[in-house]
């Protein structure tokens, strides 16, 4: 992987917005629509969250990734989960690991913070996300969240396991 520092940044961060415009756009090019869940900036302030941006060796913002913190409710998430959100790549940086290293340092990160399983929602025409996290160890769960009942919803998760 060429020279990149993975930074963390609030999620209404100009860069942290750039990004999510982009990856808005991908669903809408994949799924006909942006992601309608309900999200705030606050949910990714540390301790309960954590929003990474990955800038390349010009500067430029080039991957996102964040989770936040979630409990037992009625959209099925479990006490101690840390849900992944906005996971994204621009296109002329795919394949580089850069996802696999935000990955990595959100499922250290949650875990240090507490949170005992890692959870995210995707959908079945991103396959290409599909194979990154099940090469991470990631496995079907229930369904949660917002697109709990879409039949193109895939939910995912890993238990996280904290160093002593």
């Amino acid at each position: 992987m060429a020279s990149v520092e993975i930074r963390a940044v609030r999620y209404d961060d100009p860069d942290a917005v750039k990004l999510n415009d982009l990856v808005q756009q991908e669903y809408v090019e994949r799924y006909g629509d942006g992601d309608l869940t309900v999200m705030d900036a606050a949910h990714f302030d540390p301790p309960r969250g954590l929003y990474l941006l990955a800038y390349d060796e010009d500067g430029e913002a080039v991957a996102s990734g964040g989770w936040r913190a979630q409990d037992d409710s009625p959209e099925g998430h479990t006490d101690g989960d840390a849900e992944i959100k906005r996971m994204f790549v621009v296109a002329r940086a795919r394949g580089r690991g850069l996802a696999r290293a935000i990955l990595a340092e959100l499922e250290r990160s949650a875990a240090a913070a507490g949170r005992t399983r890692m959870v995210l929602e995707t959908g079945q025409r991103q396959p290409e996300a599909i194979a990154l996290y099940r090469s991470c160890g990631y496995v079907p769960v229930p369904k949660f969240g917002y697109y709990r009942h879409d039949e193109l919803s895939v939910c995912l998760g890993k238990p996280l396991v904290t160093s002593v």
